[in-house]
């Protein structure tokens, strides 16, 4: 079902979009000075910096933001996982530096795919939700390594009449939480260890019980925080799935310092795409999060390049996709008629609506860069030229972390703005 704001959205004639004045990879950059100046000093004042970002299949694979994460702790200090989707969500999940598991009746709904249920109840944060009415099941979170202990463990999950409770437990501490309230809504609740555990788990005691998001922090450390929060073949449409109150309760738990948006990879791929009609969800999107998480910095990256072969999508509302000429190699892949407007929107709309911008397609080397990229050795892209292999990510987080950093000197050097008279 489509929320009254986003139907009166579309019902809108999108605005001609200009482009943007910025032409290089990161555009807006002082918009991040907050977040700048908390990471400056988040190994001198000991506090967890956070950055949560939601997006497609690029985000839950988490290999860009996983190689981003190392860089920002080996710089800044190790705060912990983050904020994962509660439990397993899908066949093949996973995870870094953290392990998952799952026992018992469970049922999973989110917002795209064979998980999606309308109807089953609102959805939160991460894009998911964990079921179940059976006393005894559990899900757990295990430390990879024994340096990547943590001391806090949150959990979100549905309250209402005739909700049930949870046992929660995080080294040694325990305790029962009970999720009746007088009226539907949602809740959250961290415990606090004395010291940094290996392993944290929530068991039912009593049925039903649905979750909506856990994370684990190393408070006693400091340092950042990056949450994956992606859902495969997802588009930003269906990320407003989700619902505000729920997202607005978890995102006022979790307090994030950066909001990083990472779709528009599965639009370029949608065969009914419009300019028009994507341009008015980016922007009634945007606007959405910003509302539910006033006074975030917003970091929204542009779609990478990507190519296809088939013709279908080759041609479409803007005209056909010219041949990648310059790569005789290439022979019929080329990219999605759509992706270069996908783009173009994108920093537009950034630029427009206060959010910073990192136009990873031109960092990778521009349109057709794709083709090149997976057909190298080894390959920094899969032989879908959609999705990376683990050296092709490390490069981009190693770019995306190059970039933040020469804007975060930048903007230390830069003086600070005068007030108005």
């Amino acid at each position: 079902m489509i929320s009254a704001w986003m139907a009166a959205a579309l019902l809108q004639v999108a605005a001609p979009v200009a482009p943007a004045a910025c032409t290089q990879t990161l555009c807006d950059a002082e918009r991040l000075a907050p977040f700048f100046a908390k990471l400056a000093d988040a190994r001198r004042s000991g506090k967890t910096v956070r950055i949560i970002q939601i997006g497609d299949s690029h985000t839950a694979a988490d290999q860009v933001t996983g190689s981003w994460r190392t860089l920002l702790q080996a710089r800044f200090g190790r705060g912990g996982r983050g904020v994962l989707p509660p439990g397993r969500p899908y066949a093949g999940y996973l995870t870094r530096d953290i392990t998952a598991t799952q026992a018992g009746p469970w049922m999973t709904s989110g917002i795209f795919g064979a998980a999606w249920h309308p109807g089953s109840g609102p959805l939160g944060l991460t894009g998911y939700t964990l079921s179940t009415d059976v006393a005894g099941a559990s899900i757990g979170l295990r430390a990879d390594r024994p340096d990547m202990g943590f001391d806090r463990f949150t959990v979100c999950a549905l309250t209402g009449p005739g909700a049930g409770s949870v046992s929660l437990s995080i080294g040694g501490v325990q305790r029962i939480w009970s999720l009746a309230a007088p009226v539907v809504g949602s809740d959250c609740t961290t415990l606090t260890a004395s010291q940094p555990a290996a392993a944290a788990g929530v068991t039912v005691v009593q049925g039903p019980v649905t979750l909506t998001s856990w994370a684990t922090e190393a408070s006693h450390a400091g340092g950042v925080t990056l949450s994956s929060l992606g859902t495969v073949g997802a588009q930003l449409l269906h990320y407003d799935r989700t619902d505000d109150a729920v997202v607005a309760r978890e995102l006022a738990e979790y307090r994030p310092d950066l909001i990083v948006v990472a779709f528009g990879t599965n639009e370029a791929f949608y065969p009914r795409f419009t300019a028009a009609g994507y341009d008015a969800q980016l922007q009634a999107s945007l606007r959405r999060i910003q509302r539910l998480a006033p006074g975030v910095p917003l970091l929204l990256i542009g779609a990478p390049d990507s190519a296809t072969k088939l013709p279908s999508l080759q041609s479409g509302e803007a005209g056909v996709s010219p041949p990648c000429a310059e790569d005789a190699a290439a022979g019929d892949w080329r990219p999605t008629a759509a992706l270069a407007t996908v783009q173009s929107i994108q920093r537009a709309r950034a630029h427009q609506l206060g959010a910073a911008y990192w136009d990873w397609s031109l960092r990778m080397g521009g349109r057709c860069t794709a083709n090149n990229w997976a057909s190298q050795q080894p390959p920094l892209m899969r032989g879908d030229h959609v999705h990376f292999t683990s050296p092709g990510a490390a490069r981009i987080a190693g770019w995306l972390e190059a970039d933040l950093e020469a804007a975060m000197a930048q903007t230390a050097l830069a003086p600070a703005p005068q007030p108005s008279r």
